[in-house]
């Protein structure tokens, strides 16, 4: 660091320092307090705007309609920092309070937002999406006529694609050291639970190549996920592949489920 920037640096520092405390007790009213902690979170001072609208959800009456909008901002700001299980928490109990307010739809996705950020990736605990797929379903389920049914339906849907991942991932992990049974058992629960995924017609290959190899070889388990595969997907090049010499079944192999 150059002598210029850690004066500069010095000098932000001491001006930050003399700023005035955003302290919630200097304002006489709790509409005033509203409007300036509201003021805070637009331009992004997440810390103050915290403090003002958590007093704000400890002081206001619950009959207050500034109060469902104090929670809503809370969990914003707390999203500001980063804060997103306590985000989740907020939203949640605004959709929970305050069922018929208007930012109750709003409130039950963000929640599922909340929690789905905290699951960062397929590999990791899905807790998080869990309870993430439980607030979209809600959102759905509660306020069916919501502007925000598209995007729950999308989150559900790429969720769906993350835990279906995680089980593939797994199943390839018993796949690779030939434990092809194990393996087998994780293929299988994806087609069962997440048939409309990506990952349905790659557990399905799979499958196939457990069941023809020369561990198991299984011919007619191989020709039957192959007359499934060739139903769903009669163009896939993959499944072509897998498929190559298992013979024709005449069974008649169900639809693929409606998305």
């Amino acid at each position: 660091m150059t002598l210029r920037t850690r004066t500069i640096v010095v000098l932000l520092a001491a001006l930050a320092a003399c700023a005035p405390a955003f302290k919630p007790a200097k304002f006489p009213t709790s509409t005033r307090l509203f409007e300036a902690s509201l003021e805070r979170l637009q331009k992004k001072k997440w810390d103050d705007a915290v403090t003002g609208f958590e007093k704000l959800t400890l002081d206001l009456s619950s009959r207050d309609s500034l109060l469902p909008l104090a929670h809503f901002y809370l969990a914003r700001a707390r999203t500001g920092r980063a804060e997103h299980l306590l985000a989740a928490q907020e939203y949640t109990k605004l959709a929970e309070s305050f069922g018929d307010d208007s930012l109750a739809d709003d409130a039950m996705f963000e929640s599922g937002k909340s929690y789905s950020r905290l699951w960062r990736r397929p590999a990791l605990d899905p807790q998080y999406g869990q309870l993430a797929q439980v607030q979209y379903r809600l959102t759905l389920t509660l306020y069916p006529d919501s502007p925000r049914k598209g995007e729950a339906e999308a989150e559900l849907k790429r969720l769906d694609e993350w835990f279906a991942t995680k089980d593939f991932d797994t199943g390839d992990s018993y796949f690779r050291r030939r434990a092809y049974d194990s393996a087998i058992i994780y293929y299988r629960d994806i087609v069962k639970n997440y048939p409309n995924t990506d990952r349905a017609r790659q557990a399905m290959i799979r499958m196939v190549q457990a069941f023809r190899s020369p561990v198991m070889n299984y011919k007619e388990d191989a020709k039957e996920v192959c007359a499934t595969l060739r139903t769903l997907y009669p163009a896939d090049k993959a499944v072509v592949a897998a498929c190559t010499g298992v013979p024709t079944d005449s069974l008649v192999v169900p639809a693929k489920p409606a998305p």
